[in-house]
This record gives structure tokens, sequence and C-alpha cells, in this order.
């Protein structure tokens, strides 16, 4: 059987939590969620998100959420299993809550999420090997194949090195008060 997440706007959510009727559960990643999040909402990784514990309040409506909705909906079937009643999910995400001018908890101050660092830097080196490959040596183009292989083999394997290697940069280190 399909489980499906019934889709809210982002007024309604954002009524329903005013009204103490809800409880938003957040999916992103942590590195995503220290970065921006709806106030209230409670940070549970997909990643991780069976071996959790949710302790969800019977009377409290459901609702989960992710940047844009695409992460929910790809994995509605785990999101309900883990709720008893109905299961809501915030259509558009923290993206369509932004767009709709309700608040955001912002910390600037975070590291970047490392799905993007990993976007910049592969983008970046690609290109790189491309100018230089057409401006100085044909060489050069191997720093894009080098990193689109790599790329490929992160896809197929859930292992991304680049990924470690931005993990272990000083921006990206826990900072002590």
């Amino acid at each position: 059987m399909t489980a499906t997440l019934t889709k809210l706007s982002p007024q309604d959510v954002h009524a329903r939590l005013a009204a103490g009727k809800a409880m938003l559960v957040d999916i992103r990643e942590a590195d995503e969620f220290a970065r921006a999040h709806i106030p209230g909402a409670r940070s549970q990784p997909l990643s991780a998100f069976e071996q959790a514990h949710l302790a969800i309040d019977p009377e409290a409506d459901v609702v989960f959420t992710c940047r844009t909705g695409m992460r929910t909906a790809g994995a509605c079937d785990r999101l309900a299993a883990r709720v008893s009643g109905d299961a809501f999910v915030l259509d558009g995400g923290l993206d369509a809550w932004t767009r709709a001018g309700l608040p955001v908890e912002r910390n600037l101050a975070a590291p970047m999420e490392l799905n993007r660092q990993v976007q910049i830097t592969a983008g970046l080196l690609i290109l790189t090997g491309v100018v230089l490959g057409f401006a100085l040596s044909p060489l050069w183009f191997g720093l894009s194949g080098f990193v689109g292989a790599g790329l490929t083999f992160a896809g197929l394997s859930g292992t991304c090195a680049m990924a470690r290697l931005l993990m272990l940069m000083p921006w990206n280190q826990a900072r002590t008060a």
C-alpha cells in the first residue's frame, strides 16, 4: 500500500503551528537545518529517520517539510509509516514558506550546506579543466574527466570523497564556545 501525505499551504501550516495543533518535522540534513529553518521545527534528517525516536503527540497534526517538497514526496511511505494518524507535508517546503513571507530562523554563520559546497567545488574544477584545456594544454581536460568520474563513482557508491574532504575544511569544523 502506498502512503500519501496531504499537502498543506504555508499559511495553513503557519495557522496550525500558531494554534499549537501541529508538529513540524524538518527532514533535511543537520547542516541544512542549521543554516535556515522554520521556527519551532524539529530536525529529523531523512538519512537517519528510522533509527530516530520521534515523540509524536497523538493529538497534533504531523507536518513534514524539506527545502522544496521533493524529498518529502519521494519518501512519503517512510514518513507516513511513522505517524499513526494523518500525515501532512508543507507544500513547496521551506522555499514556499519563505516566499509566503513567513518567519525563518537563519544562521548565516553556519557553513553552507555540504551538498552545495560539493556542487560549487565540482563545477569550478570542471570549468577550470575546460578553460585551461583550451587555453594551455589539452592535458587539462583530464581534470574535468577526473571530477566527472568522481561524481559518477559518488552516485553509484553513495560515498563522496569530495564531501569527505570538504568536511575537513576549517569553515566546516564545529566552533567551540
